[in-house]
């Protein structure tokens, strides 16, 4: 007997009730995350955004993860690009997040970068930055996870940029328990 199976279109989930979005959004403000840029080479310019999904993933191989929306103007250059740069904004770097978390614009022509081994566009003045190879890309929602394999690493004494409910911190002030 043969057996046929037809292609359906994947069914999308229904909304999230309001006030369950609400909630989510309220617990996701209460966890402390640090504040990245990431940057690629598209057409010879340098383009990047404002991240604060960031995550070690492994170290063998030496792998990190950054998470894009799709939405962004960044989007389609960030998937072209075989490297990226990521940069852990210093606790002097605030207005440097406010430039790159807008959409559009020139957001290099103030901003002091250099090109890592790969070409990368690394922000100059920030507590690390890594220039990665992207491993693999996946589809998650609204966002495209990038997985890269690091393949340079700059680090710094400079405390990093927090962001916590809506604001920036000191990451050097943070108090020890």
């Amino acid at each position: 007997m043969k057996t046929h199976t037809a292609s359906l279109a994947p069914v999308a989930d229904p909304p999230p009730p309001s006030e369950l979005v609400q909630q989510v959004k309220r617990a996701h403000r209460s966890f402390p995350s640090g504040v990245t840029v990431v940057t690629a080479q598209a057409a010879g310019q340098p383009v990047g955004l404002v991240v604060n999904a960031f995550s070690s993933v492994s170290m063998d191989p030496l792998l990190v993860l950054v998470c894009i929306n799709s939405s962004t103007q960044s989007h389609a250059s960030l998937c072209a690009a075989r490297h990226l740069g990521i940069s852990i904004l210093s606790n002097a770097q605030s207005a440097v997040a406010a430039t790159f978390a807008k959409s559009g614009g020139d957001k290099f022509q103030s901003i002091p970068w250099h090109a890592g081994e790969q070409g990368a566009p690394l922000l100059d003045g920030a507590s690390a930055t890594f220039e990665v190879e992207v491993v693999s890309r996946v589809e998650a929602g609204t966002h495209s996870v990038f997985f890269g394999r690091i393949v340079g690493v700059e680090t710094s004494d400079v405390p990093p940029l927090v962001y916590s409910a809506g604001g920036f911190f000191d990451g050097g002030r943070l108090l020890a328990i």
